[in-house]
């Protein structure tokens, strides 16, 4: 489960930060504003990641088993 916790803490804080940095910088641009901005938006998005990576993670890893074991199977 630490590892788990691990992965999404990490994989939120480097998807968060792209994701937001880019988003504000298209959407306002570099304003004198965009720096409070971007750490307000990453913070919030940040916090809404880590749960669902912990909550969706498992589920995708079962669909992705379950698709790549079709597919080994179909192959055969």
């Amino acid at each position: 489960m630490k590892r788990k916790i691990a992965f999404a803490m990490i994989m939120g804080v480097i998807t968060t930060c792209i994701i937001s940095f880019l988003l504000i910088a298209i959407n306002i641009g570099f304003t004198e504003k965009f720096f409070r901005i971007w750490i307000k938006s990453w913070l919030l998005s940040y916090t809404i990641a880590i749960p669902a990576i912990l909550i969706i993670a498992p589920r995708i890893e079962r669909l992705v088993a379950y698709l790549f074991k079709e597919e080994t199977n179909n192959t055969i």
